[in-house]
């Protein structure tokens, strides 16, 4: 079958990687894609949430099914624009319906959703214009640390930790007032704040199956030592050592069972994958967030452990056909490395020369592209974070070791990487 990958970042280019693998994939075109993406396919230039110019490219090239990356075209309904329209109903997407990626889309919808479903989570409160004195009262007789968050899409950057009721005051006054983070702050939520461990957890569900994919740990601080302010992700590793089969097995009955069966009871039509974002408390693990996607770079180690042909995995999920899967994989160890732009999270420059690319290349090793462009025969930077890349492994530290080298012989003016990410583990 043709398919089109719809994005352009590392999450992307590890899925086309993966993709190209098929015996099912006869043609496969991303759009927009990067620099990296044409080794596996074709790049279209047409943007995320262009929804009919990319209906228009699927019935032209007789694309059978959709792939959607990142969350904006979901959570902006590209699902429904396809089923909608009686020439592309027939083709399948892989992702939530525009109701469903709510769970993303909508922090107060997705802890609404949670309480319906019993499923654990911290304790909350949200606010707007309307009850902003109330929640500065909230916020004065709340414990510390106080958690404010965003309740739409921040790409990433919408969630605060306030170490003191001035510094949460603040912020709350910037989000609500202010706009700090655009029309995704105009309603708060504010959480009581869970000390514990972080673990990213993926399922895929035809919207009444579900299969566990391999579970991932990210790093979301800038700096060595989870130090500094919060990044898209500077990193991640799999699996996770605590997340052994009695943990997973509780994950499973009180957080995953219950929202594929929450998703069934509210009729949430969904398809796709689903990242539950975990925070492991004495052995308890509580939701802090849903996605209605593959995370980024969780996407970069946890799509090289699936030994599983991809496209037959989504063929059956788009067919309602997951009970009949079963996922393999890879007993190694994965270590992903993301090397960002000098002063990324903050204001950084692009158009950078990356070099490197090919002067070295190592067994178990892939180089994924996160942003990047084509500047004539020069691939440059074009975002914050730039590129990733994986490793393979016995364990996590011979993983990242190799991640860490390989990193080592690349170059860009201002290139920066983590170089503890997976070694507490050893």
């Amino acid at each position: 079958m043709n398919i089109l990958l719809v994005g352009g970042g590392g999450r992307e280019h590890t899925l086309a990687w993966k993709i190209n693998k098929s015996s099912l994939c006869d043609k496969l075109f991303i759009a927009p894609g990067n620099a990296g993406t044409p080794q596996f396919g074709t790049n279209v230039p047409i943007a995320v949430t262009d929804f009919e110019a990319q209906a228009a490219f699927c019935l032209a090239n007789n694309v059978a099914m959709v792939i959607v990356g990142p969350e904006e075209p979901l959570v902006k309904g590209i699902y429904d624009y396809f089923k909608n329209r009686t020439d592309t109903a027939h083709i399948e997407v892989i992702g939530p319906s525009k109701e469903a990626a709510q769970l993303e889309g909508s922090k107060a919808f997705a802890k609404a959703f949670m309480q319906r479903h019993h499923i654990p989570t911290a304790a909350y409160k949200e606010f707007d214009s309307t009850s902003y004195e109330e929640g500065i009262a909230y916020i004065r007789n709340h414990p510390l640390p106080i958690v404010l968050k965003a309740d739409g899409l921040a790409a990433g950057k919408g969630v605060l930790i306030c170490n003191n009721h001035i510094e949460a005051l603040a912020e709350f006054q910037l989000m609500i007032q202010q706009s700090k983070f655009g029309e995704a702050g105009k309603r708060v939520v504010i959480e009581q704040f869970l000390d514990g461990i972080e673990l990213s957890v993926f399922v895929l569900t035809d919207g009444i199956n579900f299969v566990v994919l391999p579970e991932a740990k990210d790093y979301k601080k800038i700096g060595v030592g989870d130090t500094g302010p919060n990044t898209g992700g500077m990193g991640a590793v799999s699996p996770v050592p605590f997340a052994d089969a009695a943990y997973m097995k509780t994950v499973t009955e009180k957080i995953i069972r219950p929202t594929i069966e929450g998703l069934q009871k509210e009729a949430l039509d969904y398809k796709g994958f689903v990242f539950i974002g975990l925070i492991n408390v004495k052995g308890e693990p509580f939701v802090i967030e849903y996605n209605c996607r593959l995370g980024d770079p969780e996407t970069e180690v946890i799509i090289p452990r699936i030994e599983n042909d991809l496209i037959a995995v989504l063929s059956a999920t788009a067919q309602q056909r997951l009970n009949e899967i079963e996922i393999i994989t890879s007993k190694q160890s994965a270590v992903t490395v993301m090397a960002v732009s000098g002063g990324y999270p903050n204001d950084h420059e692009t158009g950078k020369v990356i070099n490197g690319l090919d002067d070295t290349r190592l067994d178990n090793t892939m180089i994924f592209h996160a942003g990047t462009r084509l500047n004539g025969d020069q691939v440059v930077t074009s975002g914050g974070r730039v590129l990733a890349v994986t490793s393979f492994g016995n364990n996590l530290v011979e993983a990242a070791e190799q991640s860490n080298y390989m990193l080592e012989q690349i170059h860009f003016d201002g290139m920066y990487f983590r170089e503890d990410i997976g070694f507490e583990f050893r």
